[in-house]
């Protein structure tokens, strides 16, 4: 027989209280160890249109809900008595007759007709109201066509007069498949039928598009860990798209890609834990750019393979600078000194002078060092003169590299003569130390945030790992890149044509945030080497408020405003932790600070350490924002002069990296932006920044309100 539980009962379970959660658990371990136990006091619901469901008593109010037949045993649902009972009433599990998935469907005729939100505006009230009214958005979709998409029969008439209007309010009632080729259709894209082999072979449960609800659970430990973590779907369900990624082979190193909020790191971590299942011998490295993110893949990776003492010793888990960190001292015998920013500017200044050189301002050394010489870790003026300058738009000839090449090396003799090294240096040594041997110390790496990783990183990465199938495995985002200049991975050995994949469903982002937030962006972004991220197509599975544009005079009347905004959303049922309100630098965290303290509440101050909120409101800069989610965004002090950042468009040295400053500003201003789920607030002083007009002049209204 299989057991298996559905996404539904683990979304119910987190509502419950703690206490009433340990009853709930206890109960279904008792079910999986003997569902026929005389212990257990089943009750048919009668009203139910699927004769198969059945309630059982958990506690005096608790049900729940479970699915029976002589082939299977569904953990469905739980809640307090009502409406569990009302739940299973509205529903049915059904084999499609198309498709062959198991579905959860809701029965029509218990559906209430659906409210049209968005008003409809109507200018002249002599025209005909119908003509007024928005058209159907699939009246050429053929039935036929629509079941392949797993839409439930009894559905296919609400469908085909669907509009742009009840689109959102439809598909929260359909599988997610359903919606998701709804959603799709409805942009103009066409949806994804997942392939099945030998479809009339295959369980209804084990059907790609059934998996993302259902999960077979085996054994009593897969269970526990299942129950023991009801508020992380992703640690049981995925989406097939996802499951593709996870579970193919790639015979050389492989990227998936993706808008905020599809699922990257998701697969990154299940791509993970596979490997440490399939492999008990593998030595695995998952890595991302800062400490509280690592940290965070940590916690998740312990959730998806549990405390397995096989498990543990075979991950490191570490940002890019700690791996360099501990194979530097393992290669080495000792810790790595690494140089600060002002003793390398210092090196530079001191060698120039030395040198007599004028000609180059200390901003365009410095930046040629960063971008070029320390990044390619160059060793001779023939490798200087060779080196790609992408996008550097500041053509140096040959007699201008040979005035400079000196005061560089004169730079690094300064540095190391103080027992420091740069990290590039650092990553440098790592890769030839262990380039040159057979004996690598990790067998695969998977690393999260890939879109940050500089030259030396993605070199120290090739050379720790063995080349061949499987071995490197990357996801990250081109759009949300803000540390490093774009350059070529094929140059570097990490060739990844051919074995690009782009993940299209936003399960994060409501689809108004993530709209507006996308019009920051190009639709279709290509690396150095031509691979292709195209964000068209993505679709969000949930429908919000459109994100609110606010202006103001002057500081005081944007801290009040924020404030208002937090009262109102914290009415609205939204708790403070759930809140997050992000600012471009430090320099503007005192406007937070203030915004916080006038809405009556206290904030907990994003830093490198990764900490919870703990019933407070998240403040921080736009870079600390990576990885994190909340219900509610503010991203206050959107000022002309404070985004893009006034003092980094000062210190350009080239007019390619004033681009690269746009371009980057633009990234930091997407990923804040998408932090947000429900409601984002964009706000900030005249004149505003510029990226706020680039959201969409929809809203240009909105954005002058508050002046008034």
């Amino acid at each position: 027989m299989i057991f298996c539980i559905a996404d539904s009962f683990q979304s119910a379970l987190s509502r419950l209280s703690g206490q009433e959660q340990k009853a709930v658990k206890e109960t279904v371990f008792d079910l999986q160890m003997n569902p026929a136990a005389p212990g257990l006091q089943f009750h048919r619901i009668d009203k139910s249109k699927d004769p198969n469901f059945w309630s059982m008593r958990v506690s005096r109010d608790i049900r729940l809900i479970v699915h029976k037949t002589q082939a299977s045993f569904l953990i469905c649902y739980v809640g307090h008595h009502d409406d569990a009972y009302a739940w299973a009433e509205r529903r049915r599990i059904e084999t499609h007759p198309k498709t062959g998935a198991a579905q959860i469907v809701e029965v029509r005729e218990r559906v209430q007709e659906f409210v049209v939100h968005k008003p409809v505006e109507i200018e002249r009230p002599a025209a005909p109201i119908r003509a007024l009214l928005p058209p159907p958005l699939f009246p050429h979709i053929t039935d036929e066509e629509l079941l392949s998409y797993g839409v439930p029969v009894d559905w296919l008439a609400d469908i085909k007069t669907a509009t742009e209007d009840t689109i959102f309010d439809l598909a929260v009632h359909l599988p997610r498949e359903a919606a998701e080729a709804l959603l799709d259709l409805a942009v103009g894209a066409k949806p994804q039928i997942p392939a099945v082999t030998a479809p009339e072979t295959v369980s209804p449960f084990e059907h790609p598009d059934a998996q993302r609800r259902f999960r077979v659970m085996d054994d009593v430990e897969e269970l526990k860990r299942a129950l023991d973590f009801p508020w992380d779907r992703w640690t049981v369900f995925l989406h097939p798209s996802q499951r593709q990624v996870v579970e193919q082979s790639f015979n050389g190193p492989a990227r998936v890609s993706g808008s905020a909020g599809t699922g990257k790191t998701v697969v990154a971590l299940h791509r993970a834990a596979n490997i440490l299942r399939q492999h008990p011998q593998a030595r695995l490295l998952l890595t991302t750019f800062s400490l509280p993110l690592a940290n965070a893949l940590e916690g998740k990776l312990r959730i998806l393979t549990g405390e397995d003492k096989g498990v543990v010793p075979r991950v490191t888990v570490l940002p890019f600078k700690g791996v360099a960190n501990e194979l530097f001292t393992l290669a080495f015998g000792h810790h790595p000194r690494a140089a600060t920013e002002d003793q390398i500017r210092g090196a530079l200044r001191t060698a120039a002078s030395e040198a007599s050189l004028t000609s180059f301002t200390p901003r365009f050394l410095a930046s040629e060092w960063l971008n070029v010489v320390d990044a390619w870790q160059l060793e001779s003026l023939d490798a200087y003169q060779d080196v790609p300058r992408l996008g550097r738009k500041n053509r140096l000839g040959v007699k201008q590299r040979e005035k400079l090449w000196p005061v560089f090396m004169r730079a690094r003799q300064l540095i190391e003569a103080q027992g420091l090294l740069t990290w590039p240096s650092i990553f440098g040594k790592v890769t030839t130390h262990f380039s040159q041997r057979t004996d690598k110390p990790f067998t695969h790496a998977v690393v999260d945030e890939a879109q940050d990783l500089g030259v030396p990183e993605l070199r120290m990465l090739a050379a720790v790992t063995p080349k061949g199938p499987n071995a490197l495995f990357f996801a990250g985002d081109l759009g949300q890149r803000i540390f490093q200049e774009p350059f070529s991975w094929k140059a570097l050995g990490v060739d990844i044509r051919g074995r690009a994949r782009t993940l299209k469903v936003n399960y994060r982002t409501s689809h108004q945030i993530r709209q507006a937030a996308d019009r920051l962006l190009p639709k279709l972004v290509q690396d150095v080497d031509g691979n292709e991220q195209d964000r068209r197509g993505t679709v969000s599975v949930f429908n919000g408020p459109d994100p609110e544009f606010q202006t103001y005079a002057n500081d005081e009347r944007e801290i009040a405003g924020v404030a208002d905004w937090i009262k109102k959303t914290v009415a609205d049922g939204i708790a403070p932790a759930e809140i997050g309100i992000f600012v471009r630098s430090n320099d503007q965290l005192a406007r937070a600070r203030a915004a916080v303290k006038a809405a009556g509440h206290t904030q907990m101050e994003l830093s490198e350490r990764l900490e919870q909120p703990q019933g407070r409101i998240s403040i921080g800069t736009m870079h600390l924002a990576k990885g994190l989610e909340f219900k509610a965004v503010a991203v206050m002090a959107c000022d002309d002069d404070v985004l893009p950042l006034q003092e980094r468009i000062e210190t350009v040295a080239d007019e390619s990296e004033l681009d690269e400053v746009y371009e980057t500003e633009r990234h930091l201003f997407y990923v804040a932006c998408t932090r947000a789920r429900d409601q984002l607030l964009l706000s900030g002083v005249n004149p505003a920044s510029e990226f706020l007009r680039d959201l969409g002049d929809a809203n240009a209204k909105t954005a002058h309100s508050a002046n008034r």
